[in-house]
Parts: C-alpha cells; sequence; structure tokens
C-alpha cells in the first residue's frame, strides 16, 4: 500500500462526509439516530485511514505469508479497528460531524 498525501487524505475524508450528508438529504432522513450513525460512520472511516500507515509495513507472520491476501486482509483489519474505536467512544469526531449535519438539515 502506497501512503497517501496530507491533501489526498483530507480530500478523502472531504468527499467521505459530503457523500454522507447527501445520502441524509437524498432520503430525507431527519432523524437524529440516522445522522448520528452517519457520523459515527464518518469517523470509523477517518480513523482507519489514520491507522493505515502504523501497519503497512508489518511483515506477514505464519501462518499467512504475504501476498494480494495479506494486504487485503491487513486493510479490513483495520478498518475493523477503526469501527471498534468508534464505538467505544471514539476520539470525538463524530459527535462534531452529527452537529455539522444537524445545522445543514436546518438550512435546507
Amino acid at each position: 500500500m502506497s501512503t497517501i498525501s496530507e491533501n489526498e487524505f483530507m480530500l478523502h475524508g472531504q468527499s467521505a462526509l459530503a457523500k454522507s450528508i447527501n445520502t441524509i438529504n437524498s432520503n430525507n432522513t431527519k432523524t437524529s439516530s440516522e445522522a448520528r450513525k452517519v457520523a459515527e460512520d464518518f469517523e470509523a472511516v477517518f480513523i482507519g485511514q489514520m491507522l493505515q500507515p502504523l501497519f503497512q509495513n508489518l511483515g506477514a507472520e505464519k501462518p499467512f505469508g504475504g501476498g494480494s491476501s495479506e494486504k487485503m486482509w491487513r486493510s479490513m483489519q483495520v478498518d475493523e479497528y477503526g469501527k471498534a474505536i468508534t464505538k467505544s467512544g471514539g476520539i470525538g469526531i463524530a459527535d462534531a460531524v452529527f452537529k455539522e449535519i444537524l445545522k445543514m438539515q436546518e438550512v435546507n
């Protein structure tokens, strides 16, 4: 896996947030529980992206042995770490995103 630049990372995060907000707006979802879910999903993706560099240079341990399967498995593992961290309280991004989603819905 290649490392991404800070600009690419920010664009990825902005794109994920925009997609999440468009999902809410296009479905006319107005419940706070749906907005909260989108905010938590965004935080999980963000945390997963932040964790990727920590795992990218780890060697393959037995019985796995490396290769493309190892890379794919490692990527999924890191995504699950992001979800688990978010589920256990996260780092506060979901709260900020949730507030912004609610603000954007009030404008519409």
